[in-house]
């Protein structure tokens, strides 16, 4: 059952409660890839359902508009120092409720309607909110992007040059969603320096990775640093802006007035936490872990015959393209899904499918090492998964797989279920 308990949830409506309780048992039971999923703590969690979210807090500690912030203020400031010694930054603004708001807030401190951004185009492994056309960053601000090159997978940063100095933009991200490979952000700063932009890093999949040691840090090189607080972090569903001193009254102003009301006290309660527990040796383990899972499900991919953007990964994350199994990458993850896997389907690089229907699927490692899955198991991860690709419309093979893969995660404990 669901853990804690809801026992009023359940007397007050039944109906919510059963979808609780079946999602709750829905994650247990699955082999969870999802690359921008986790498993938050039960600390986690109990923070997130707390009487803080009862509370109304605009601006910020010291600062509010409100009366009766003797409390709120302090968890704001908690998590807000905690934040900053775990990444060994200047400021942090943990007020954004997500990702994109975060990365708006960016827009919003340092751009004018109409100015130049750069990033890394969407369908290369960038993020909407980098400036890509359907997203309001690419409707109201002019947008530069750069991709990767198709031989090896990998940006090319001369080339990233060569379009900086060209477009000349005012602010440049770097990171995105879909890259298994570790950002280069000294190369990046060196960029940005020459064409006199501001540097953004979008760390939101691999902050857990930069926390733990697993992955190098953009501090130092990016003066302002966005991140989501889920994914390889394990925290609630939030976000972070983290800055240098230069650049903190801009970002706090973009944040509160400019965007935002109210934060949302449960969840930077929960922030607080989730960045406590990334302070402890043992996340510092599991954050390699996450890294070692990753290569070694790569490596037993690859050895199956699937082709890895990039030929592999450094991080949490595998991009595999399906041109070659002959199938795209939607039917592929309804496959997995119905075998008991979850995956995401994705574009790849030059990918000559629709993003409704592209050619790729992207595979995380952060959830199911939060289980305790190490790389030997990593082998039948990839047997499973190739043996659900192969048979997509075979409902009774697939439903062998997702009984053998339910038996397989019966083995290892999953927060929030007992």
């Amino acid at each position: 059952m669901h853990q804690p308990p809801v026992p009023a949830l359940s007397a007050a409506d039944p109906e919510v409660a059963r979808l609780v309780e079946a999602e709750a048992r829905r994650q247990f039971e699955k082999i969870r890839l999802i690359a921008s999923e986790n498993y938050v703590s039960r600390a986690v969690l109990e923070a997130t359902g707390t009487v803080l979210t009862n509370k109304y807090s605009e601006g910020y500690a010291g600062r509010r508009y409100y009366e009766g912030q003797q409390v709120v203020d302090p968890v704001e400031t908690l998590a807000a120092d905690r934040a900053k010694r775990l990444f060994a930054v200047d400021h942090a603004n943990v007020q954004p409720y997500s990702g994109s708001p975060a990365n708006l807030a960016v827009y919003l401190a340092f751009l004018e309607p109409g100015d130049t951004v750069m990033g890394m185009a969407l369908p290369m492994g960038g993020h909407l909110t980098h400036g890509w056309n359907v997203s309001a960053t690419g409707k109201w601000f002019r947008s530069a992007q750069y991709g990767v090159r198709r031989d090896t997978g990998r940006v090319d940063l001369d080339e990233v040059r060569d379009l900086a100095l060209r477009e000349r933009p005012k602010v440049i991200f770097c990171g995105g969603t879909a890259i298994p490979r570790t950002i280069d952000f000294p190369a990046f700063a060196a960029i940005a320096r020459e064409v006199d932009a501001v540097l953004v890093a979008d760390i939101a999949h691999i902050a857990g990775l930069v926390a733990g040691g697993a992955h190098p840090s953009p501090v130092g090189h990016a003066p302002v640093i966005t991140t989501t607080t889920h994914k390889t972090l394990r925290g609630p569903r939030g976000a972070m802006i983290l800055a240098d001193a230069a650049h903190a009254k801009a970002v706090d102003k973009a944040v509160f007035p400019g965007l935002q009301g109210g934060p949302h006290n449960h969840t930077t309660a929960a922030i607080a936490v989730a960045l406590g527990e990334a302070s402890t040796e043992g996340f510092r383990t599991y954050a390699h872990d996450v890294v070692a899972n990753a290569r070694a499900l790569a490596a037993a991919l690859a050895h199956r015959g699937f082709d890895l953007v990039s030929g592999g990964t450094d991080n949490h994350l595998i991009l595999v393209d399906l041109t070659g199994k002959g199938i795209g990458g939607k039917p592929a993850a309804k496959a997995l899904d119905r075998a008991g896997i979850e995956a995401n389907y994705n574009t790849v690089p030059y990918d000559p499918r629709k993003p409704f229907d592209p050619s790729g699927l992207r595979l995380g490692t952060a959830a199911i090492t939060t289980r305790g899955l190490g790389p030997d198991q990593m082998p039948q991860l990839a047997a499973w998964i190739d043996a659900a690709v192969q048979a997509a419309g075979d409902e009774a093979l697939l439903d062998r797989i997702a009984a053998e893969a339910a038996e397989l995660m019966a083995a290892y404990p999953m927060p929030g279920w007992a």
